[in-house]
């Protein structure tokens, strides 16, 4: 069997699983990115169901951010970059949605920090909230609280909410980031390497909050650690070359991978 077969197969599992429990949050049909002439990703096909967590792991370079970004329109704003084939949001089109629509539906956490630095810790929690027309101050007060809750930060940072965000730790950072993106209510939260630049401790508390959320979002989370991808997602997806080799349950992807090239990434020959 080819890596290609082997593809189609575990894509068609996962389809009659989606069929079976609830709707696609995310399907991807034929994606490609191109930025001048170089293909970035090829043809990228994949559905990630409602209130999982999806890992896509692979060398450096091989796509996975490029295909992340795709998801919520990023590329839009990158000069000479192409991107061809579909993308459905919730079974509905990305190209029904503006950018500013979408990203009210698809929030992002990056590899590193990035809090608004010239606002304080509150300030930056309702950033996205004042954008969208809210400044009841009752009601913001409430959805500062709120939203640090969820993000396991109140508690450390309850008595400076006026202090500046870069305050804060690197990890208390990241943490204010997944606030600020989950206080506009996305459906999903795209995560692009979220621990890469944290120490264990933080790591853990971010992993824990992927785990609790997936009740309430969809979440496709980038990552080198082959450790983090086995303890948090339901799903894997291995790229190389900006090929999609291979994507099944996460359990069966680390204990018996159906293509020799996703074996030998995992159990570290190359990478």
């Amino acid at each position: 069997m080819t890596g290609e077969d082997t593809v189609k197969l575990e894509t068609e599992e996962l389809d009659k699983e989606t069929e079976k429990d609830s709707k696609s949050a995310i399907r991807t049909i034929d994606l490609s990115v191109y930025f001048d002439e170089r293909i970035a990703i090829d043809k990228i096909s994949l559905k990630v169901k409602k209130n999982t967590i999806t890992a896509i792991i692979g060398p450096s370079g091989c796509g996975k951010s490029t295909f992340l970004r795709s998801l919520n329109l990023m590329h839009e704003m990158t000069p000479k970059a192409r991107v061809f084939g579909e993308i459905f949001i919730q079974n509905e089109n990305i190209s029904e949605y503006s950018s500013v629509d979408i990203r009210k539906k698809v929030g992002m956490v990056f590899q590193k920090p990035n809090p608004f630095p010239m606002m304080s810790i509150y300030e930056n929690v309702i950033s996205g909230l004042r954008l969208n027309g809210l400044s009841k101050n009752s009601v913001l007060d409430e959805l500062v609280e709120k939203n640090l809750k969820y993000a396991s930060l109140w508690e450390e940072v309850k008595d400076r909410l006026k202090l500046p965000a870069l305050s804060l730790s690197g990890g208390q950072q990241q943490r204010l980031c997944i606030a600020r993106t989950i206080a506009v209510k996305p459906e999903i939260i795209l995560m692009d390497e979220p621990t890469s630049a944290l120490d264990p401790i933080s790591t853990a508390k971010i992993e824990e909050l992927m785990y609790n959320f997936k009740n309430h979002y969809t979440m496709v989370v980038v990552t080198h650690n082959m450790q983090q991808a086995a303890r948090v997602s339901d799903q894997t997806a291995f790229f190389y070359l900006g090929k999609l080799i291979e994507c099944s349950k996460t359990k069966r992807m680390f204990t018996n991978p159906k293509v020799k090239l996703t074996e030998e990434y995992i159990t570290g020959k190359f990478g």
